[in-house]
């Protein structure tokens, strides 16, 4: 397997562009539930190219987007260029160099799947201010709602290299419990989608870190299996991906 902070090194523009966004309701919900304002400091933690963090840059929040790999945080300062409250920060998770007792919220993505969770604990414990909220935040692909999306389903498992080893929905309620222990842990769904022609389709496939790349073993058979699903399933030309938005959120300190 891929060291968690390079794998996604050669898949950075299909990641900013085929990648979902997080929907506004994140925002709502965080506000009724959490006392989130304009004014709440963000650290998204493991930002990647900077969807996440655009999220709360329309929202006027000032963001510091850590990432450690090199390929997606300098696509996410050109991505957020027009951003002057964005700051960009070359560290992990488990080491920020973010000031103590700083941050309102701390959000993070899918990124959480690869971080040393008790390590980040302790560095999550350190930055937040006393009262504030950690927030992990990732869209759950819907595996079997319709036939075309349990035939993507199949495809990875037959075709992708580490799928069932790296799926971030190997971590349960269980691992969010003990993360945010003594405190609960609170949960929300959102629904949200996207929608694809072939070429946008491939491109999403490609931006995962499991997905046989170019000149990688299994590349050609993988690209074939997806435009045969395409076909199968297109209605005028389009496929659509569910996603459940799923939100774990609480205290640490």
């Amino acid at each position: 397997m891929n060291n968690s902070t390079s794998r996604f090194s050669d898949r950075v523009d299909n990641y900013i562009k085929y990648r979902p966004g997080y929907p506004s309701e994140v925002l709502d919900l965080l506000k009724t539930r959490c006392g989130f304002t304009s004014d709440s400091l963000i650290a998204d933690i493991g930002s990647g190219t900077g969807i996440s963090s655009r999220l709360f840059l329309d929202h006027h929040n000032t963001v510091y987007g850590v990432e450690p790999n090199q390929e997606m945080r300098h696509a996410a300062e050109k991505f957020l260029k027009e951003y002057a409250h964005f700051h960009s920060i070359n560290a992990t998770a488990e080491k920020t160099h973010l000031p103590a007792d700083s941050f309102d919220f701390i959000v993070a993505g899918q990124a959480f799947h690869w971080f040393d969770r008790e390590c980040a604990r302790q560095e999550f414990q350190r930055i937040i201010k006393p009262a504030g909220w950690v927030v992990l935040i990732w869209n759950e692909r819907q595996i079997d709602t319709t036939p075309f999306l349990r035939d993507y389903e199949q495809m990875l498992l037959e075709f992708a290299t580490d799928y069932t080893q790296v799926n971030h929905t190997n971590l349960s309620l269980t691992d969010f419990t003990r993360f945010f222990h003594p405190y609960p842990v609170q949960t929300a769904s959102l629904p949200s989608q996207q929608t694809f022609d072939l070429e946008s389709l491939t491109g999403r496939l490609l931006s995962s870190s499991y997905a046989p790349n170019v000149n990688q073993p299994g590349y050609t058979e993988i690209l074939a299996r997806v435009q045969e699903i395409f076909h199968q399933h297109q209605v005028n030309g389009k496929v659509e991906f569910k996603y459940d938005t799923n939100l774990y959120y609480g205290h640490i300190r």
